[in-house]
């Protein structure tokens, strides 16, 4: 009788389940899980666990592809320990147990010298358990590659939480980080230079065909990585030159068009729609905008922390200010109920946590969009109402557009421009449009000059006579 069979035989005394095998396995495979499965059994691992046990060490030698199980070592398996605490859902039981399956693994069916002498267990990694300073958790690697050099991209997270980086864009960084790690397959530090960065922008731009400004912000990304993970300078990239974003004459709406569009829209991502084109506001800007950002009386809205890190202040329609109101009293029962259930907080930047321990629940500081359910800030790991996320206002542009038959690949930055469009337009000063729109520079502004009905002077075509 196999072994299989035996395992069957026994299993239906017992009350345990058979393993039932994994789409694509190999035969070899098959064998070598199901034998892992009776040593579980002899070692006295509850029944039912088995797939779990079998499911940590899956996810090990996928982490550490494509080395040879056999030349694992005690120190991969520790790092793997170390960044499966990482993972959002991580608790220390689950951490426990794949170090259990692990040593099982290790010790009796590789027969690995070291794994009896093997000292894992939470200790040996609370450092990564503590995660960047300003809270949160490190991103889990998903090849070996990156878990190399983890404790480096640990490092440029601090570096960037200290000079006050948004998360999206330590998001972006971190992401790029990885990317190039993956691409360069690097042992050391040594082994990362600036043939290897050059080699891999090349290789963005030729075969997955980024656009300039992807391409620049990925160089960006690595040479924040290089400075602040790695403690080196980039250096000289050869005969590489960063690409020039070339410039676009931004696509802008009708004032009709833009009336068909908000009509197909409707509840709160009308609302927000009308703010972006009625004020000129940036996606995120719209909903990061706090209560106390909102002057009803002066009609007007203070953007804090815009592009570049700058506040301005802009323009409040007349056309919105009773439906923003009536919008903030529903918003209002929702944070008192927040409140009621021991809720309410949401993110304050900055240190004003610290200073003003009670802000965080106060309604001035509330979202004016908040989002429908409570989530877990990504950094300090507490439960809040963050705000609405980008991707429902994106969605429902995006079906306005279609349902409203306007031939444009419109998005959400589409309104802007035509705010800034419309009032070039109408003769506001160009100056003042700056000021409105948040440019640092009045030459950024210029470029809605080029989508005027009569762009210039108002030369006249010699085909109209």
């Amino acid at each position: 009788m196999s072994s299989a069979s035996k395992g069957s035989s026994s299993e239906e005394g017992s009350g345990r389940t058979s393993r039932t095998g994994v789409a694509g396995e190999t035969p070899a495979e098959r064998e070598f899980w199901e034998r892992y499965w009776e040593v579980l059994r002899v070692k006295g691992v509850k029944a039912g666990q088995e797939r779990w046990y079998e499911r940590s060490c899956a996810q090990f030698i996928r982490v550490w592809k494509p080395r040879r199980l056999r030349e694992a070592t005690a120190k991969d398996v520790t790092q793997f320990l170390g960044l499966l605490a990482q993972q959002p859902d991580a608790e220390g039981w689950k951490v426990r147990q794949a170090d259990h399956a692990l040593r099982i693994l290790f010790e009796e069916m590789l027969k690995s010298p070291w794994a009896s002498q093997w000292p894992v267990g939470l200790p040996e990694f609370e450092g990564w358990m503590e995660g960047p300073e300003g809270g949160g958790k490190m991103p889990v690697p998903a090849n070996a590659a990156q878990a190399r050099f983890a404790e480096q991209v640990n490092k440029m997270i601090r570096a960037m939480r200290c000079l006050h980086y948004s998360y999206r864009t330590e998001e972006t960084y971190v992401g790029w980080a990885q990317r190039f790690l993956t691409f360069a397959r690097a042992e050391t530090i040594e082994g990362l230079n600036g043939a290897k960065v050059r080699s891999f922008l090349e290789r963005l731009a030729v075969r997955d065909k980024v656009s300039a400004s992807t391409q620049n912000q990925a160089l960006n990304a690595l040479v924040m990585f290089f400075r602040e993970g790695l403690s080196k300078e980039l250096g000289e990239l050869g005969e590489f030159a960063p690409a020039k974003r070339p410039k676009r004459i931004p696509l802008v709406l009708t004032r009709e068009e833009v009336r068909r569009l908000l009509n197909c829209m409707q509840g709160e991502e009308r609302l927000m729609a009308r703010l972006l084109y009625g004020s000129g506001l940036r996606l995120m800007e719209c909903l990061r905008l706090r209560v106390q950002d909102v002057d009803m009386e002066r009609r007007q809205i203070t953007v804090r922390d815009g592009k570049g890190g700058k506040d301005r202040i802009t323009m409040l329609p007349e056309g919105v200010v009773s439906e923003l109101s009536a919008h903030l009293e529903v918003v209002r029962r929702q944070h008192e109920e927040d409140l009621r259930l021991g809720q309410g907080e949401v993110y304050l930047p900055d240190a004003l946590a610290r200073k003003y321990p009670n802000a965080s629940k106060e309604w001035a500081w509330q979202y004016v969009f908040p989002a429908d359910r409570l989530s877990v800030d990504p950094r300090s790991g507490r439960v809040r109402r963050h705000h609405a996320c980008e991707n429902t206002l994106q969605r429902a542009v995006s079906a306005a557009v279609r349902k409203a038959s306007i031939p444009k690949a419109a998005t959400c930055h589409t309104l802007r421009h035509s705010f800034a469009t419309l009032l070039i337009e109408g003769g506001y000063d160009i100056r003042t449009v700056q000021e409105l729109m948040g440019h640092k520079d009045v030459s950024t502004t210029q470029i809605y000059t080029h989508v005027l009905s009569k762009p210039g002077m108002g030369v006249k075509s010699p085909l109209d006579g």
